[in-house]
């Protein structure tokens, strides 16, 4: 056991020595789509968690990115172990750009210190567009050209095999985690065929055939998740606070949220994504439905351009026996 956590160790601190930029998309709730950013986050309880989550960024910027997720989870006992396996679907578009991630995730989990360790890792790929055929280059002033040899003039595409991993620990009171996105770095090379993206070539190279390419390089990024679950002695109240952390060494970003949660049953809060906005998030439970809105107030430049940035999540978990006995097992502190 001591074994397996020293190699992810090396494994995540190997990763956080190479980080150069953020790829992913950060949700200001993030909170309930954990699996996203850290695999070890699959099967922390004994639900099967589906979520579905939509994201319009910077409303009345043309071109603003817009973001489609859908995750899904669950614990599995196999051999008397406990794992959680789960599987991730992203799509983003910004500017000329596309974006579509897709993974599956396994995690191992085991009991130590009064809570429940967690190994996880996602394989999938990773597919990038760009469309080429709608760039406008100004050629009437002397401040553009007509022509740019780094540009693609077609619509380009190109896919890559994608890996991440990373460990987190679960208690009655907390949860934390550090997750490794895009692990190998991987580059995705970008032409009007479909044919892969083997090979290292230069940002406007050409292929075998003579033919044009470019590259798009989708970076390492490192998370730190962390969140609480503090109930008010004498009340039906809940303090949730919860905290995500991208960093590519050279920028860090972050999300903080401070909910209350009132009878288990509608959670209402504020949070700040550092330099970016303000964040006002309300969302409810009934039965095994769950619903999420949150709208992001831009404090940064952008808000002279835009009315905001709108959130949505719906959710349905199904608990389900995984035949675990233990009597030491407890209930994972999401609420989603």
């Amino acid at each position: 056991m001591k074994l397996r956590l020293l190699l992810l160790s090396l494994l995540l601190a190997a990763c956080a020595a190479s980080l150069r930029a953020q790829t992913d998309p950060l949700l200001s709730q993030h909170y309930a789509v954990p699996t996203f950013y850290n695999p070890s986050f699959a099967g922390s309880d004994d639900l099967l968690r589906i979520r579905a989550a939509g994201r319009l960024q910077w409303v009345g910027v043309d071109h603003a990115p817009t973001t489609f997720l859908a995750t899904a989870d669950m614990p599995l006992t196999l051999f008397g172990k406990r794992f959680g396996v789960g599987a991730v679907v992203m799509q983003e578009s910004m500017g000329l750009y596309s974006t579509l991630q897709m993974g599956a995730q396994a995690a191992f989990r085991f009991r130590k210190f009064g809570g429940e360790f967690s190994i996880g890792v996602r394989l999938g790929m990773f597919d990038e567009g760009f469309r080429g055929s709608e760039v406008y280059l100004p050629d009437d002033d002397d401040f553009h050209e007509g022509v740019d040899d780094g540009l693609p003039t077609t619509d380009v595409h190109g896919t890559a095999f994608d890996l991440g991993a990373g460990i987190s620990f679960t208690h009655k009171y907390f949860t934390a985690g550090v997750g490794c996105a895009h692990l190998m770095s991987p580059v995705i090379t970008l032409s009007t065929s479909t044919s892969g993206s083997s090979g290292s070539l230069s940002r406007a190279g050409e292929n075998a055939s003579g033919e044009k390419v470019f590259e798009y390089e989708a970076r390492r990024t490192l998370y730190f998740q962390a969140e609480g679950n503090i109930p008010v002695k004498n009340t039906l109240f809940d303090i949730m606070p919860a905290v995500l952390v991208a960093s590519d060494i050279t920028n860090t970003s972050a999300v903080i949220n401070a909910r209350a949660r009132y009878r288990k049953f509608i959670s209402f809060g504020i949070g700040y994504r550092w330099n970016d906005a303000l964040v006002a998030t309300v969302a409810a439970e009934f039965r095994n439905f769950f619903i999420g809105y949150s709208f992001d107030y831009s404090t940064s430049a952008i808000a002279k351009a835009s009315s905001g940035s709108h959130e949505l999540f719906l959710g349905y978990s199904l608990r389900i026996n995984n035949g675990d006995k233990n009597k030491n097992k407890h209930k994972s502190i999401r609420i989603m």
